[in-house]
């Protein structure tokens, strides 16, 4: 495998550090080996991205994303799926029914990295492509609907880049659904106090109380679901459980858009 550091954008090795840790576990909640397998690889002390709360809030969401994915696959068991921002995850193969068509879909330079750790498949493809343009969904099949998964995107854009987005999305895929990590506005203002985010040069975007305040900005969609990273946070440690009362409010969430 042809990696090196410098590929690899500081974010992104959050989730991969946290991925490949929780996989490494004796009984793990997610497994991730190809994770495991690019850390190897990296061969660099990732420790600082894998405090506790970060931990817990990537191993809630991967299971969170997957259940309400394999959801909405049973529904529409040959949809399009479009992970937007995909970065190193390898969330197709946690889903995969053998039907639906999936694309890997993040910025040139990160796909010419992606390249080298994944290969394209007879049902999934990667793809040049940027969450505020809308150039490369004319590479994507028509579907009845479309499924796009953010996770960990929108929380870095600002307010009019998510409208943006929500236009583009709406312009581009006559009926879908839109998975999307929303945060609070507390992170918007404290992204050097987030446990692992701080250890980067990251800074978190718009942030919202509801997703009812996606609405305004696009008004094709309408909110099907959504639920804090606390319902699964609370589940398995007693710091889950006590974080999910101290910060109730404030603890990212799984929204779940349609159009």
């Amino acid at each position: 495998m042809d990696l090196q550091f410098g590929d690899v954008q500081e974010t992104a090795l959050i989730t991969l550090a946290i991925r490949a840790s929780e996989t490494s576990r004796p009984n793990p909640r997610i497994r991730d080996p190809k994770a495991q397998e690019i850390i190897k690889t990296l061969g660099v002390d990732v420790s600082k991205f894998d405090p506790f709360l970060s931990h817990e809030g990537v191993v809630a969401r991967t299971i969170m994303f997957a259940n309400e994915l394999k959801r909405l696959i049973a529904l529409y068991p040959q949809a399009v799926c479009v992970n937007l921002g995909c970065g190193f995850d390898d969330k197709f193969s946690q889903v995969d029914n053998g039907k639906i068509t999936w694309f890997d879909v993040d910025l040139p330079d990160q796909i010419a990295v992606r390249k080298k750790v994944y290969k394209n498949s007879e049902r999934c493809h990667m793809l040049d492509g940027d969450a505020l343009n809308g150039y490369w969904t004319c590479n994507i099949p028509q579907s009845n609907p479309t499924i796009v998964i953010m996770e960990g995107v929108l929380e870095y854009f600002s307010k009019q880049q998510v409208q943006t987005c929500l236009h583009m999305l709406c312009d581009s895929f006559e009926h879908g659904y839109l998975l999307a990590e929303l945060h609070h506005p507390i992170l918007e203002r404290n992204s050097q106090h987030h446990d692992a985010v701080k250890n980067t040069k990251a800074q978190f975007g718009w942030g919202t109380k509801s997703a009812e305040e996606y609405l305004p900005l696009e008004p094709r969609l309408r909110v099907v679901s959504e639920h804090s990273y606390n319902e699964e946070m609370r589940k398995y440690t007693l710091r889950g459980k006590l974080f999910a009362i101290i910060g109730k409010n404030i603890n990212n969430r799984l929204a779940v858009f349609e159009w």
